[in-house]
């Protein structure tokens, strides 16, 4: 397996007219490993996986793998709050040649911590592929407990978490509760830096889509150990990473890419929407401080 860490793209998933722009998305790619990027995550979160169909879905991530070609891990999202569903996005990505999976807390319906631990275990009993675990409570409601992910993590092929919870302290005890080798990913741009310096291997980022070699280069130097050079990075970039969230995402990500020309449209399926004047002006300020427009 490719060794995964350091800053890894959440990957938007460019759409025009209504539709999937493939072109769009083989451009982006192409930026984001132009740019230093150590991972790709098509059909996650940022990439709208929400509201893809699942032709869509699996094209997705068929296109990322082929386009990609071996240079750079693919985490290929595979989540859904229906066990057999997600089954099936695993065994799909795996057949497309993905690299490993991101599966999500199963969202809305409220499981327990049993029933975390037997959906994950169902999942990876039943497609060897390396799974790594999703936790975000934000948009879940549910939040995986440490203790779950170390039960999850007996699992040969659990290698690993993306830390969506916000908490350092979550964070901390995962990587206590685990073994040396589980690699957790911060979740949030914002705590990406802080997650390496506790013991943590990276960031699966929405700030990469626009900025892959500013992330690739703090967590890069986070990795190192050189607190200066990232310290200096994380407060350049910080502005920036709080746009991506000043309107629902993806939307500023995608705006952002539009503005710089990377994506022909900023284009979102509802029931996401296009950034409203005053999130667009806060977004062309930090970008135009970092001389991206």
């Amino acid at each position: 397996m490719k060794k995964i860490q350091g800053a890894c793209t959440a990957i938007v998933t460019p759409m025009l007219d209504g539709k999937v722009d493939e072109q769009g998305l083989i451009d982006l790619i192409e930026f984001q490993i132009a740019g230093g990027i150590h991972g790709l995550v098509p059909c996650g979160t940022t990439g709208e996986s929400a509201t893809l169909d699942f032709d869509e879905h699996k094209r997705v991530i068929e296109l990322t793998v082929k386009t990609v070609n071996g240079r750079v891990p693919v985490i290929a999202g595979t989540g859904a709050n229906n066990t057999l569903e997600a089954i099936e996005l695993t065994e799909s990505a795996k057949a497309s040649g993905a690299d490993a999976v991101l599966s999500v807390v199963p969202y809305y319906n409220k499981p327990s911590q049993e029933g975390l631990y037997q959906h994950f275990r169902t999942i990876a009993e039943a497609v060897d592929i390396p799974m790594v675990l999703y936790n975000v409570p934000g948009r879940t409601v549910t939040n995986m407990l440490p203790a779950t992910v170390a039960r999850l993590a007996e699992l040969p092929n659990v290698i690993g978490i993306k830390e969506a919870s916000g908490s350092l302290n979550q964070v901390s005890e995962v990587i206590r509760v685990c073994p040396d080798d589980f690699i957790v990913l911060s979740g949030d741009d914002f705590t990406s830096m802080p997650t390496v310096l506790i013991g943590g291997k990276g960031v699966i980022s929405v700030t990469s889509n626009v900025e892959p070699r500013g992330m690739a280069d703090l967590m890069e130097a986070a990795l190192a150990g050189d607190l200066a050079r990232a310290n200096e990075i994380h407060y350049r970039l910080f502005p920036l990473m709080g746009t991506m969230f000043c309107y629902p995402s993806p939307a500023p990500a995608k705006k952002a890419l539009e503005l710089m020309g990377r994506i022909r449209s900023g284009e979102v399926r509802l029931p996401m929407t296009a950034m409203d004047e005053p999130s667009l002006a806060k977004l062309k300020a930090a970008m135009t401080e970092l001389g991206l427009i």
